[in-house]
This record gives structure tokens, C-alpha cells and sequence, in this order.
């Protein structure tokens, strides 16, 4: 399970930032996770959950906000979210596509005290 490790480098992220910004604790953790990350939610919950005990973390919730797969399509120039992991254009029907948003995972933002 790759989750533990992302999430051990998560924590180590929230740790610097805190530090940064002179932060006794952090209290809300936003994460952007594209379907195409590779990354499973439930078990990323799982392993934050785990590993935030003993760090500056520790009382913090954990948003977890799933993003769909976005393209541009390269024949028809127009952007869309596809709903289905069927890659085509929902306007033209091309396949001559780019992957613009939903691959990655981000930390979006962090809340502190």
C-alpha cells in the first residue's frame, strides 16, 4: 500500500509548513486526489488516520476532495470532464486527447493554529 508512504510524506509537508508559518497545530488538512492518481481514498483515510497520532497533525480533519478526469481535445479545442473512463470527446467523438486535471494528487490547502 502505497497510501502509507504518501501519507508519511503528507505529514512531513504539514510538519515544514506549520513550522513556516509559526503554527502550534494544524487543524484541517485539503487534498485534491485525481481518479487517474492511482491513489485509493478510503485506504489514504486509513493510513492518515493511522500515522497523524504523534505528530503536529494529531487533532486535524482530513478532506479529501476526488477530481474527475478533465481533458482537451486536440481536433474540436474544447475542454470536458469525462463521467465515464470512456476517452472520447463528449462533443466530437475524437480520441486525439490531452489529460489535463485528474491524475495527480495535491495538498491544497492546510488550516492552522
Amino acid at each position: 500500500m502505497h497510501e502509507y508512504s504518501i501519507v508519511q510524506s503528507l505529514l512531513e509537508s504539514c510538519e515544514e509548513y506549520a513550522r513556516q508559518n509559526n503554527a502550534k497545530r494544524v487543524t484541517k488538512v485539503v487534498v485534491k486526489i485525481g481518479v487517474l492518481s492511482g491513489v485509493e481514498p478510503d485506504l489514504l483515510q486509513t493510513a492518515f488516520d493511522t500515522f497523524k497520532e504523534q505528530t503536529i497533525c494529531h487533532d486535524s480533519k482530513f478532506i479529501i476532495n476526488i477530481q474527475k478526469i478533465e481533458i482537451l481535445c486536440n481536433d474540436c479545442n474544447s475542454r470536458s470532464i469525462l463521467e465515464k473512463h470512456e476517452f472520447s470527446c463528449p462533443k466530437c467523438q475524437s480520441v486525439n486527447l490531452k489529460v489535463i486535471d485528474g491524475e495527480e494528487m495535491y495538498l491544497m490547502s492546510l488550516e492552522f493554529e
